[in-house]
């Protein structure tokens, strides 16, 4: 066996198996690129998940963590850290927000931003108004709280009871919003671009639908950021492309770099009912996260930094139209920036994974947001030549796949 599958067959013996990991151990990156310990080199389409937004060994973020590990690593909330303040003052000098929480991951500030929700209503004297509207389609991390605001069902199998208080409605139909919208209602919380969802995007004006249907009825307007925001859709944050700002939101993936990192950013009037002992978390801030979320932030507003992504992402949607015009096995090609999602044919007689095993065996790696939808989420330093190198690859699989099937 080779080092790679040595090792992959020692991981069924000590990991949980809950993951289906693919049998390559990566051993460093560069760029783009990733090379496994046998040393083959793959184009990173994937970037962790939308986290790796410099890519791998950023001159710049990688200078900033030797530093700042040669300092300090930890401090607590007990006391104050100039990266948190530093990297807090940037992230409300580019969004709506006035105040900011740092935590670990997506779904530890989704469930701040569903706690603070419900805490403003309680301390405003609405003490029924505790329910959460979500959407179908929709992903807000593994815990209980965002589990359950999470409205797919697969995610929910074998783990009940759930918290209750949360009410669905259809992604993109402001009627369906409107109705289940009630006085008991705390928020809003919608993903502008649903990831694991399928690369959604929401409708034109369907953001300025909620923040209309929440001020009428009084509830408050959530967007989970997340996998779509630190410039990911060629704006700093996806809702962005719209006038239209929430009171609360979620952030993580991007913002670290490829360090845990969340935030929930809030607006003066929200944040303030999160008084001392509301809310907490030992590790979130840290100095060594929030270093590298400073280095992040200062790349992706760079001069023409975000406008390249737009550019970029457009030309990868080009090019996978032009793709699917030869072999005919995607319904829809959608996405902005460099989150860009394409779905399969109810006929094409293979799965997203399928692709996915095929481009890793030519050297690229892609992911899936469900079994019938190809993700891409690039680092976003993804150049025209990249996107002419991952095509390639994905035309390859493609067409090895409609030849033998593989479902």
């Amino acid at each position: 066996m080779t080092n790679n599958q040595t090792l992959a067959a020692h991981a069924k013996d000590v990991f949980v198996p809950n993951y289906r990991p693919a049998p390559v151990v990566l051993d460093r990156g560069e760029g783009v690129y990733l090379y496994d310990i046998e040393g083959r080199r793959y184009l990173d389409m994937v970037a962790g998940i939308a986290v790796s937004a410099l890519g791998h060994a950023h001159p710049r973020l990688t200078e900033v963590l030797q530093t700042q590990a040669a300092k300090l690593l930890h401090t607590s909330n007990l006391y104050l850290n100039r990266p948190a303040l530093d990297l807090a003052d940037r992230l409300v000098a580019h969004c709506f927000g006035d105040r900011v929480f740092f935590c670990n991951s997506g779904a530890e500030a989704n469930e701040a931003c569903i706690k603070a929700a419900r805490r403003f209503a309680y301390m405003n004297g609405d003490r029924e108004r505790n329910r959460i509207v979500s959407f179908e389609r929709s992903f807000h991390g593994r815990t209980y709280g965002a589990l359950t605001a999470t409205a797919q069902p697969k995610y929910h199998e074998g783990f009940g009871p759930l918290p209750g208080g949360f009410d669905y409605a259809p992604y993109g139909d402001a009627s369906a919003l409107e109705a289940l919208v009630t006085e008991k209602t705390a928020a809003i919380l919608l993903e502008p671009v649903q990831g694991e969802g399928g690369v959604n995007l929401a409708p034109s004006g369907f953001l300025a639908e909620c923040r209309r249907i929440a001020d009428r009825k009084g509830a408050l307007l959530i967007f989970d950021e997340v996998q779509s925001g630190i410039g990911r859709t060629g704006k700093m944050f996806a809702h962005q492309h719209e006038p239209v700002a929430p009171d609360l939101m979620a952030v993580a993936k991007g913002i670290g770099g490829g360090l845990a990192l969340g935030a929930m950013v809030a607006t003066g009037r929200v944040a303030e009912v999160m008084q001392p002992g509301s809310h907490g978390t030992t590790y979130g801030g840290s100095p060594l996260a929030c270093a590298a979320g400073v280095a992040v932030i200062d790349e992706v507003v760079k001069p023409g930094f975000m406008e390249r992504v737009a550019r970029v992402g457009q030309l990868l949607l080009e090019r996978l139209d032009q793709l699917n015009q030869r072999h005919g096995v995607f319904s829809a090609i959608r996405g902005r920036g460099l989150i860009v999602g394409a779905e399969l044919t109810e006929q094409a007689p293979f799965d997203a994974k399928d692709i996915v095993a095929e481009c890793r065996a030519e050297g690229v790696l892609v992911h899936v947001a469900g079994p019938r939808v190809l993700r891409l989420v690039p680092p976003l330093i993804l150049s025209e030549a990249h996107v002419d190198e991952a095509v390639a690859a994905i035309d390859v699989a493609l067409a090895r796949l409609t030849r033998d099937g593989a479902r």
